[in-house]
């Protein structure tokens, strides 16, 4: 008999990156009697990963709840970011309805339009969240406009246009529904959501039905499955039985160890949880994304929401740098395969292939963010390994033309800077969209993946730092053309050994440096940036001659580097190219040509060039 659980919501907070998804979660929390009063708080604290924290982005989905009118409203926040998007596609699974933010000055931006379209293709009911309306440049009248254009462009339903809408201020914890009466707390959001987001309703008392959306993991219980219960009431101690939709080799009778509810931040242990109801369970040694807990005498998979395929593909291999082995815990293909592996398990939109060597894996995901989160968790993880430069992922049509991963980008530029990034993304081959906006301009451009490689940088120099720019997967369309490759070249160690003052001193004019002295180089390393097209070879190890000690007395100790750049993980995979590797262990990051010897590189250079006339 289908039951309305009125004493239960659950919803899930979806918006485009920074525009206040985990600080209105806090608020939230703060007013729904999570915390004490004279608790401290830790900002964003539902961003528990130290990358998060360091980023300021959300990666990973998390599940808390908060109470309102005796009403437990369980809340997923998402992540923000394009490249995370698996994250936000299989968690809405889990929910009855949506929270949308929008910020009140940026509007509607292209991770807003992706996560919205797959909200709206599950009939979700959406409510509106314009946030940030204290910030002295909001339009909130247009942006309300432009989210509603957006929702009829994306679904027919009339019904969105009755949409409700709330002003908010999730920094200082404030909603209203009127923006002539500013609000004084989040009871007019708590308000909204009960009486537009619908309770959960199904069967309590049919057999058990629960589809796994969420992989955690403790190192006491092992692997976690966190989704709803779609049907009926899971119990613990009992036994269950775990189906698979796609593999029927996954089909496993197993006894439900553990069963836990959210409660604030908290996971509580629970006896039972009956349909609509969001628990952790465990039980199941290798549970996996997708699959579904059934009653023993009623198998039925649940399906699972098809993930978007991955875009971008780099190699991981094993490093075998002269330096290899000094600074990692585990560096050998045994280890690089087993973690890459087990990252399977609970990131559905990443892919691993074996490749042609043993030592070798090909890794896919949604983007250069997607991986170099991977890159810099295994890092922390004490893992030594070299990855090659970012390539995208093409398709065939049904006739044999090459296709390609084509991106929606918008940026918000100051106008006097708008004509520089124009003339930057056509060179790229991409396509302005359109074009809005007086003293701050909107641009929309239509580019190829490959074409935004290397390309931020670029961005936030011409833009003087002041540029906001952010892309997501819109679809594959036929091959653009060739894209020039970088304009600028590399500079080359020649030697081993340690840099020196007197060797950087004189290398620094040929470009920008990457090192400073005393930093340990080796043959075929890349030492910085040649401000030119092409590679120079450069000895940063070179002394100074001790005939010229005497006739140069203190003239090292004025010698100063003015060129010195740190480059951080995700500048060096936008910097090397397809004849470098990106060598990466837990205490350094390190370039390299992939060929080390100078000589036999430049022979390899010749043959490729000659084979090009040929």
């Amino acid at each position: 008999m289908e039951t309305i659980r009125n004493e239960l919501r659950n919803i899930a907070i979806i918006a485009h990156v920074d525009h206040g998804k985990t600080t209105l979660v806090n608020e939230m929390l703060k007013q729904g009697g999570v915390f004490r009063e004279n608790q401290q708080i830790a900002d964003r604290v539902m961003d528990s990963n130290d990358l998060e924290r360091e980023r300021g982005i959300t990666i990973l989905s998390k599940n808390t709840s908060v109470y309102y009118k005796d009403v437990k409203i369980n809340v997923v926040d998402t992540p923000g970011h394009a490249d995370f998007g698996g994250e936000v596609e299989r968690v809405l699974k889990m929910v009855d309805g949506v929270l949308l933010l929008i910020d009140s000055f940026e509007g509607p931006m292209p991770q807003t339009r992706f996560v919205l379209q797959h909200a709206l293709a599950l009939n979700l009911p959406v409510i509106v969240v314009v946030n940030k309306v204290d910030r002295p440049d909001a339009r909130c009248e247009e942006v309300v406009s432009e989210t509603i254009d957006l929702m009829i462009d994306l679904s027919d339903d009339e019904a969105l246009l009755d949409t409700p809408i709330v002003y908010a201020s999730a920094r200082t914890g404030t909603a209203t529904l009127d923006l002539s009466q500013p609000g004084t707390d989040l009871r007019p959001l708590f308000e909204t959501i009960l009486e537009h987001i619908p309770a959960p309703k199904g069967d309590p008392e049919g057999p058990a039905q629960m589809l796994v959306s969420t992989i955690d993991y403790n190192d006491y219980v092992g692997r976690i499955g966190v989704g709803r219960i779609t049907r009926g009431t899971l119990r613990l101690n009992t036994m269950y039985t775990r189906v698979n939709l796609t593999d029927e080799s996954l089909h496993e009778n197993f006894r439900l160890s553990s069963l836990f509810a959210f409660d604030g931040l908290k996971r509580t242990a629970v006896e039972e949880a009956s349909m609509g109801e969001i628990v952790a369970v465990t039980g199941i040694e290798d549970i996996m994304i997708g699959d579904t807990i059934c009653a023993t005498d009623t198998l039925e998979a649940l399906p699972f929401v098809k993930i978007t395929e991955p875009t971008v593909q780099m190699t991981f291999s094993v490093n075998d740098s002269p330096f290899a082995g000094r600074e990692g815990t585990y560096v050998t293909s045994r280890h690089l395969r087993d973690r890459l592996f087990r990252e399977l398990q609970t990131d559905v939109s990443l892919r691993v292939e074996e490749a042609e060597t043993p030592d070798a894996f090909r890794v896919s995901g949604r983007g250069e963010l997607h991986l170099s989160v991977l890159i810099e968790n295994m890092r922390r993880q004490g893992y030594e390994f070299q990855v090659s430069k970012p390539e995208v992922l093409y398709h065939r049509d049904e006739n044999g033309a090459l296709l390609e991963p084509m991106e929606k980008m918008v940026c918000d530029v100051p106008s006097e800077y708008a004509g520089a990034v124009i003339e930057k993304i056509g060179r790229r081959r991409g396509v302005m969209d359109n074009m809005s906006g007086t003293d701050r301009v909107r641009l929309e451009f239509t580019v190829p993946s490959r074409g935004l490689f290397g390309y931020r940088s670029e961005f936030m120099t011409d833009t003087r730092g002041e540029g906001v720019m952010s892309s997501v997967f819109d679809r594959y369309s036929p091959y653009m053309g060739e894209i020039p490759h970088r304009s600028f070249g590399a500079l080359v160690s020649t030697e081993t050994g340690t840099a020196v003052m007197y060797g950087l001193f004189y290398a620094q004019d040929r470009g920008t440096l990457f090192c400073g002295p005393n930093t340990a180089v080796y043959c075929g390393m890349i030492v910085g940036q040649n401000a030119r097209t092409g590679d120079i070879d450069v000895n940063v190890c070179r002394q100074k001659h001790l005939t010229s000690i005497r006739n140069a007395a203190g003239a090292e100790t004025a010698m100063k580097l003015t060129s010195m750049k740190t480059l951080t993980l995700e500048e060096c995979l936008e910097f090397i190219d397809d004849d470098e590797l990106l060598e990466v262990t837990p205490k350094s990051l390190r370039m390299r040509k992939r060929i080390l010897e100078t000589e036999m590189r430049k022979k390899a250079a010749a043959r490729a060039r000659a084979a090009v006339k040929d």
